[in-house]
């Protein structure tokens, strides 16, 4: 498995500014010493969402996002190749009213079957992503989340902007180990 790509079975990532548990934003490394969706497990959370009430493919991801306490959001290349095989697949539909240019998917009959049928696993995945989320407590205030996030957007659009003069690299370091101390310090 090649981590870093559109995947259901991506793992958390070391640390809290590689991705992980508690900054990643859909990117999910090593880190839990097993998978958060082992492969199909996502489809069972999805069904569980829509039989609860129906969702568009964005509720979906910040449902997944918040049950998580916003340490994990799968991204909109999981969710929502994951919709279009359970509408395929019959689990899933187009409701009846629509906004415009927004799908609004619901569970069909033969979803909740489905559902029904593999209660066992669908309800070790759920309590799975319990046990995640309790182990991490919800993970840091969103306050330090969003941070994390403007600094880590900060630096990738200056490394974009090209090679960095010697000055820049020491002022850039010099920043983040300014930074780095008063957190310790806190």
């Amino acid at each position: 498995m090649r981590h870093g790509h559109s995947s259901p079975h991506r793992r958390f990532a070391h640390g809290p500014f590689g991705g992980g548990p508690f900054f990643g934003r859909g990117r999910m490394g090593r880190g839990f010493g097993r998978r958060l969706f082992e492969h199909g497990d996502l489809r069972f959370v999805i069904l569980h969402l829509l039989a609860e009430k129906p969702r568009y493919g964005y509720e979906i991801i910040k449902a997944i996002e918040d049950q998580f306490g916003g340490m994990y959001s799968p991204s909109p290349g999981v969710i929502y190749p994951t919709l279009t095989m359970l509408e395929e697949l019959g689990y899933a539909g187009l409701a009846a009213t629509q906004d415009a240019g927004k799908k609004l998917y619901e569970i069909t009959d033969a979803g909740r079957g489905f559902l029904q049928e593999n209660r066992a696993t669908a309800d070790a995945v759920l309590a799975r992503m319990g046990e995640i989320t309790r182990s991490y407590g919800g993970g840091p205030p969103p306050e330090i989340r969003r941070a994390v996030h403007n600094f880590k957007l900060a630096l990738s659009l200056r490394l974009g902007k090209g090679p960095l003069h010697e000055i820049q690299v020491r002022e850039i370091t010099a920043a983040i180990d300014a930074a780095a101390a008063a957190i310790e310090r806190s």
